[in-house]
């Protein structure tokens, strides 16, 4: 982590905006301040951010669309901010690609902690080299390892990081059920600390991509109450 970790902070209530300034501040962060959305977007464009804090209720535009639009050039972490008995999806805050999200009014430590969580993860190499081969393949699946490309029945298809881990790890243990906590530990780290739902948006998602029938899957089987399986006898296709 950088001695001095930049946040973009984009929030419009000035008591959070203060607070957070110091708090932050006084914890080692360089803070820089949106009030709306379109200056969030304005400020990322020109700067380098080692993280967005992103609330979000925000004049001018959502931060949904903020994220949204943040994540479709860039794969800097994102904190979602909501307020206490806001109707969140949280589901849609991780297929858009949020790494954590926190609620109103939240305590400076939690913040910091989850702040620190999602740098540490980044800071993970991305892939160490490969002791074994580069190319993992699997019934109709084929993995490059180096390249990170995927491809299901000759045709290639584009995985986020957490999918291409969670793949990745699924293809290295096929006929073996690996619990929600090992894929956690191994694609997350062991110090994540947001939402176990997280691994079951990235499974369904990862399912739409790979599998003929996502509703009833062939190749990825659930555990229930333990986990998930890359099947070792896939049923004929």
């Amino acid at each position: 982590m950088s001695p001095e970790p930049a946040v973009l902070l984009v929030e419009d209530e000035e008591s959070f905006v203060d607070a957070l300034q110091v708090g932050l501040t006084r914890e080692g962060f360089r803070i820089d301040v949106a009030r709306d959305g379109h200056d969030a977007l304005e400020l990322f464009r020109r700067n380098s951010y080692d993280i967005v804090l992103l609330d979000l209720m925000l004049p001018k535009m959502s931060g949904l669309d903020v994220c949204r639009s943040i994540r479709a050039t860039s794969e800097v972490p994102i904190i979602i901010v909501s307020a206490k008995g806001e109707e969140v999806d949280t589901v849609l805050l991780l297929e858009i690609g949020a790494d954590d999200y926190v609620t109103k009014p939240y305590r400076l430590r939690e913040l910091v902690a989850r702040i620190r969580a999602v740098l540490r993860r980044r800071e993970v190499p991305r892939h160490a080299p490969a002791e074994s081969e580069d190319v993992l393949e699997y019934d109709v699946l084929r993995l490059d390892l180096d390249a990170r490309r995927c491809f299901v029945d000759g045709a290639e298809i584009k995985l986020r990081k957490k999918e291409f881990a969670l793949l990745s790890l699924l293809m290295e243990n096929p006929g073996r059920v690996l619990t929600r906590d090992v894929l956690i530990d191994r694609v997350w780290g062991s110090d994540y600390v947001g939402d176990t739902k997280t691994l079951d948006v990235h499974i369904k998602r990862l399912r739409s991509l790979i599998e003929a029938d996502p509703k009833n899957p062939r190749l990825l089987t659930t555990i229930r109450g333990v986990g998930y399986r890359l099947e070792a006898t896939p049923a004929p296709r």
